[in-house]
């Protein structure tokens, strides 16, 4: 049994929660029409990025927290995971949500912040220590976020460990010269060194100085890439993976 999988390349509006969540909706329910197992929204979907002093506000996180909750309410017959920013006991996190039968199954945090060149994440957020897999139409599914894919001995190390047959990360990856050759040879490398399918889900569209380019892409446990979406645009790809290869090329 295979993995439908719907990888969503959207384009969000920093600040405009309702307008992201209305955007998210359209694809879940496309997603829906096309009998999608798992559909995949950018790091920060619902808030866009970077919202930087926008997480100092009470309000704006509790907007978002309950918008996530609303979107919650709307999946049932497939599973969703949707980046957000997360309230736990005083601290925030930049998650994902992971929904599935109108229930949030869990919320995975990231687990390395980066902090420099444009970035600044760690003066907003704490950072995660847990991984977590998932078990999606029969498959182990393991999840990370961003810049947590970029270290050869970071959480997809864990996760394919623990026997994670498809690795998603959801992203907002700004664009400069020469990062998009660089972040496949990386995501091709993580995937072939580890034996795991993995799907690398990139933000479209672009924020004060930053463009980000979209170019996400599917990559097989060989390191070849399987699908590609369009670059510096949004747009959804819907493919029927295997991850089962991914034990068998372990085992084998």
């Amino acid at each position: 049994m295979g993995l439908r999988l719907y990888m969503a390349q959207i384009n969000p509006t920093v600040g405009d929660i309702k307008r992201n969540y209305k955007l998210i909706l359209s694809h879940i329910e496309k997603a829906k029409e096309n009998n999608v197992d798992l559909a995949i929204f950018p790091e920060l979907a619902l808030t866009g990025y970077p919202p930087e002093d926008l997480l100092l506000k009470d309000a704006f996180i509790k907007e978002n927290i309950d918008y996530i909750g609303k979107i919650k309410e709307e999946i049932s017959g497939i599973a969703a995971i949707v980046g957000f920013a997360n309230s736990h006991n005083g601290s925030l996190f930049n998650s994902a949500a992971v929904m599935c039968g109108k229930k949030i199954i869990s919320i995975y945090n990231k687990q390395h912040l980066p902090n420099y060149s444009v970035f600044d994440e760690q003066r907003y957020f704490n950072k995660g220590n847990i991984n977590y897999l998932y078990r999606i139409n029969g498959h182990l599914v393991g999840l990370n976020i961003c810049e947590d894919i970029f270290y050869a001995y970071g959480p997809a190390r864990a996760q394919a460990a623990g026997g994670a047959e498809l690795i998603i990360n959801i992203s907002a990856s700004p664009y400069h010269s020469g990062k998009i050759g660089s972040r496949e040879k990386m995501i091709s490398a993580r995937a072939s060194d580890n034996m795991v399918n993995i799907a690398y889900l990139n933000m479209a569209g672009g924020q004060d100085e930053l463009v980000f380019d979209g170019n996400s892409i599917l990559v097989n446990e060989k390191g070849d890439i399987l699908a590609r979406c369009l670059p510096f645009a949004e747009d959804s790809l819907i493919y029927d993976i295997d991850p089962g290869s991914a034990g068998q090329a372990r085992a084998g």
